[in-house]
């Protein structure tokens, strides 16, 4: 056999090796590469936005989101721009609608308020704001004393738990959670309330001294409480709200006398029948009652 074809055959297999080789390996490569999964444009946060902040378009940034998107995620910039954060939106985290005031409610303290509700201001001092420990997120109760109308004079003065499991809304002009509860001393605070207890806090405040008692956020059980006042606190006897053991008694109205049935009228008796008898050139009348009684 020529040996020239002899190595051009065995160049022709070698070359033909090595690329079947190289196809090989890039197709294996390929195919051990997951797909790339779909994609979608969510709006994130481009930095950490507090309570209160109100959106523009430089806290804003896009990116892809792989998976599932996020449930309430607002997709549009136009429906975030303007509008005020209720709740912290941290850097990277994609925007959420529950995590935004409605459209138009602005931004501060005021768009953290749900609708329904109420922020009233308390005016507190070191006392009154547990130390410092009165900060927003918190749940309190609302404690009043004083010397109701009416009461006693021996009593003193009366305490009575009127508001429980209230959440403070903002400490003086902060509104943010303080994650740490770190104590701050604040003139006045903001509680959320409904409208009821907004006019039970305000006549409180006016004709009361208030103070606030801390609890544990995760205890939201209403306790049911008489009150207290200075003489049961040396008697050691329990204590009877005056105002209520003043109030008298449902008074029952006596029921009619019964009417004594109306007395039969006396039946008048018919007209008796009259007979004429003519005996000859005698006339005789005879009466008969209703018993057939003759009558002369």
């Amino acid at each position: 056999m020529n040996k020239r074809f002899l190595s051009v055959l065995v160049f022709a297999l070698v070359v033909s090796g090595v690329a079947s080789y190289l196809v090989y390996r890039l197709t294996a490569s390929r195919l051990a590469q997951p797909a790339k999964p779909a994609t979608t444009i969510v709006f994130v946060a481009s930095r950490n936005l507090p309570v209160g902040t109100l959106i523009r378009d430089p806290d804003l940034k896009q990116v892809e989101w792989a998976g599932p998107v996020p449930a309430n995620a607002v997709l549009k910039r136009e429906d975030i721009v303007g509008r005020g954060v209720v709740s912290t939106i941290y850097q990277d985290e994609p925007i959420l609608e529950t995590r935004l005031a409605p459209k138009g409610a602005g931004a501060g303290l005021a768009a953290t308020i749900p609708p329904g509700m109420r922020a009233v201001a308390v005016r507190v001092n070191e006392v009154v704001g547990v130390g410092g420990f009165v900060v927003p997120g918190m749940r309190v109760d609302v404690i009043v004393s004083g010397n109701p109308p009416g009461a006693p004079s021996n009593l003193g003065t009366i305490a009575r738990t009127v508001l429980q499991n209230i959440e403070v809304l903002s400490a003086g002009q902060n509104i943010q959670k303080d994650a740490e509860g770190k104590p701050v001393s604040v003139p006045v605070v903001n509680l959320l309330v409904t409208p009821e207890q907004a006019e039970i806090l305000t006549l409180a405040g006016n004709e009361a001294r208030i103070q606030l008692v801390l609890r544990n956020p995760l205890d939201t059980e209403i306790a049911k409480t008489k009150g207290t006042a200075v003489a049961n606190l040396f008697s050691g006897q329990p204590f009877v709200n005056p105002v209520q053991a003043q109030q008298p008694a449902p008074t029952r109205r006596a029921a009619p006398p019964a009417k004594a049935p109306p007395k039969e009228e006396a039946k008048a008796e018919p007209p008796p029948v009259v007979v004429e008898v003519l005996h000859g050139a005698k006339r005789a009348e005879s009466r008969f009652g209703t018993a057939g009684e003759a009558k002369p």
